[in-house]
């Protein structure tokens, strides 16, 4: 990538001194992303595959180039708006990218707003992002809470399922992607017979939560826990022997590709849903995983690594598509559309959101490891403006 753009600027420059065409542009990309704390995991997907995704289809830019600004965002809100002020303000950064943090995301959404500079969401999926508390420079391009899980209610009552248990940590995410899930079962003639929601901090024992949830006597439990609670949450279940009596089901953030080899047999027979599992048998996704495990030894790329890959990707299409203006690159951002790792992606022009395919996929234990495949597929899913107002 270094020699590439050397090679770019080098041209352009050639160029301009013989008088021929405009020399060409440099785009600056603030890169935002939690490389220490309790999210540097995700954050290092998430960069790995934005990486991967600028050597996959930045040779198309023709002279113009790609330059990046890294900054840590430690998941602390604070400190992410003084960096992002920098990037944008000394730094002239033309787009920024990442964040994985809903409350990150929302400290910074007035500045992001007023400043003019558009921010490429490549996690965070707090609804009101692309809801009432939308922006025109706000671009999500990952998921939102509701979208990952309205489509998993309807499913889970065709299944046959009449009575839910709901679980997840208690805060802003645990409560929206519960109430989506919620509100489509409900709709379906299934009914919730009692939910938990542990703190999202310090719990480390889930027995008391579970036994709770088992004395309801449910058709299924439904729950969400990400990263290092999901690895704990799934082996206690597995652990207490629930799964055998009630099947448990969930966002798919609590078997993530990311995570998952860490959990082994103990997430066999979990069913859940996502925008992305790596078993999807497209030539996008092949090329996507062939490059992914060769860069980084052989790891599969999860979930959080295609929202960084397509986040450059859409960074990459709006520059070809602006030709060099920079102002038209920024209108082009949220009118870019293509078929990646995950499938069709193209960005809602009434929210700025994602609409996206939405898989069903269970896990299996299978030759010492988990094994995951796709049941089924909601196409084309798009959340309601909710408030937003462009």
């Amino acid at each position: 990538m270094k020699r590439r753009t050397a090679l770019a600027l080098a041209t352009a420059v050639g160029v301009a001194l013989t008088g021929g065409l405009a020399a060409a542009e440099e785009y600056k990309v603030g890169v935002l992303l939690p490389f220490s704390g309790v999210y540097a995991g995700l954050g290092a997907h998430i960069e790995n595959g934005f990486k991967l995704g600028l050597e996959h289809f930045g040779a198309d830019l023709g002279d113009n180039t790609i330059t990046t600004i890294r900054a840590d965002t430690e998941a602390n809100p604070g400190s992410t708006l003084a960096k992002s002020k920098k990037m944008v303000l000394q730094d002239k950064a033309d787009v920024l990218v990442g964040i994985v943090s809903s409350a990150v995301l929302g400290g910074m959404r007035d500045f992001i707003h007023n400043s003019g500079t558009p921010l490429v969401v490549a996690n965070a999926g707090n609804n009101d992002m692309t809801g009432v508390k939308c922006s025109p420079n706000i671009i999500r391009v990952s998921f939102s809470n509701a979208q990952i899980n309205r489509p998993m209610g309807t499913w889970l009552a065709k299944q046959g399922k009449k009575k839910v248990y709901l679980m997840a940590p208690d805060y802003a995410a645990g409560h929206q992607m519960m109430e989506a899930f919620r509100k489509t079962f409900t709709e379906a003639g299934g009914e919730i017979i009692g939910e938990a929601y542990p703190p999202l901090q310090g719990t480390k024992d889930y027995g008391p939560y579970l036994t709770a949830a088992k004395a309801t006597n449910p058709d299924a439990i439904y729950v969400f826990f990400a990263g290092g609670a999901a690895i704990t949450f799934v082996k206690q279940y597995h652990g207490f022997g629930i799964g055998k009596d009630i099947p448990l089901y969930g966002a798919g953030f609590l078997t993530s590709a990311a995570y998952v080899h860490v959990q082994g047999e103990a997430a066999d027979g979990t069913v859940a849903s996502l925008h992305y599992v790596p078993a999807i048998d497209t030539p996008e996704n092949k090329r996507f995983q062939e490059g992914y495990q060769a860069a980084y030894e052989g790891k599969l790329g999860s979930e959080f690594a295609v929202q960084g890959y397509d986040a450059a990707r859409l960074i990459i299409e709006a520059i070809k598509a602006s030709g060099g203006d920079k102002a038209a690159f920024k209108a082009a951002l949220s009118k870019v559309s293509f078929s990646g790792p995950r499938g069709p992606l193209r960005i809602d022009p009434a929210t700025n959101n994602v609409v996206q395919n939405i898989y069903v996929f269970k896990n299996e234990f299978k030759d010492g490891k988990i094994v995951q495949t796709v049941l089924d597929t909601a196409t084309d899913v798009q959340d309601a403006p909710n408030g937003c107002a462009m």
